[in-house]
């Protein structure tokens, strides 16, 4: 079995931290993902060996197993690669322990399917195969729906569960949507190595705001004279109300967008869509005989006017 370089596939130094790893998977994620390179195998193949990298270097655990395996593997090239071949056998027993929380924007085997690891990682982590062909029974996901409102999908939040006794916490991220996934490792079902917890998330509808992509739609009621005259309007956004300026004889459904006022995207939380508001006219109720009679000058004015040559 050969050894891979996890380092050199996604092109970072052994020292690099955390953010080093995280960008360059998502660059070389990017360029590579199948979405991008219909029917090529080889950038399916690449894709596949980029994810796998991360897969053992964005997790502090799997790194450090990994890490002494290369220590191991290089002292002994270094020796002259004695005893007819590496000792693999020492490293096919996965050393797992309990992770934090990943978000899954997709369910990875959906893209590269059951297996998709190679027998490498398999020995060292266990999977569908084992080392020498010894099966190791992966333990099953679990799927755990969980609800949130549409202000905890704007701000994020975090659900706790409860396990044998133990406290779960996921983080949901800003921008989540329903169907977003929240991976919790090695928190499902048991087996070598066990499965994850998915927290499978399902935004609640909100009285105020109705949710378009990342885009938010309200209602802005405004009374008739301001509607005719201009001025201004309270619009309620999920950061605080702000103030729209009504142009006069603004027509009722008229919709302003108010940029960067609409949800956090999912993959880059500092962005913003669109919060689209909608006119709705009040008209006036309960009104004086005086105010009932100006409106009556009113419209004989308006309908002289139109019947002028």
């Amino acid at each position: 079995m050969d050894y891979r370089d996890y380092y050199k596939i996604l092109g970072v130094s052994k020292s690099a931290d955390e953010k080093e790893i995280k960008s360059a998977f998502r660059k070389l994620a990017q360029k590579y993902h199948p979405d991008k390179n219909p029917g090529d195998k080889a950038a399916e193949d690449k894709f596949k060996e980029i994810n796998e990298a991360y897969e053992v270097l964005g997790d502090t655990q799997k790194r450090a197993r990994y890490d002494q395996l290369g220590s191991s593997y290089s002292q002994w090239e270094r020796s002259g690669k004695p005893g007819g071949g590496f000792d693999w056998g020492q490293w096919s027993q996965y050393a797992g322990g309990q992770g934090g929380t990943r978000v899954e924007y997709q369910d990875l085997n959906d893209i590269l399917g059951r297996g998709g690891f190679s027998d490498f990682f398999n020995m060292m982590f266990g999977g569908a195969r084992g080392f020498g062909g010894q099966g190791l029974a992966r333990g099953e996901d679990v799927d755990q729906p969980i609800e949130i409102t549409l202000a905890e999908a704007y701000a994020g939040a975090t659900r706790t569960l409860t396990k044998g006794g133990r406290r779960l916490t996921g983080r949901i991220p800003r921008g989540a949507r329903t169907g977003t996934k929240v991976r919790i490792k090695g928190e499902g079902g048991q087996g070598q190595p066990p499965g994850d917890l998915f927290l499978v998330v399902s935004v609640q509808p909100d009285e105020r705001f109705t949710r378009d992509g990342d885009d938010l739609r309200v209602d802005v009621p405004v009374d008739l004279y301001t509607a005719v005259l201009g001025g201004d309007a309270r619009v309620a956004t999920l950061s605080g109300d702000v103030v729209l300026t009504i142009p006069p004889e603004t027509q009722a459904g008229k919709t302003f967008r108010l940029a960067g006022r609409g949800m956090p995207k999912l993959r880059d939380p500092e962005t913003h869509g669109d919060l689209l508001a909608r006119i709705v006219v009040r008209v006036p109720t309960h009104l004086s005989e005086q105010e009932r009679q100006l409106f009556r000058e009113l419209a004989q004015l308006r309908k002289a006017g139109q019947d002028r040559p």
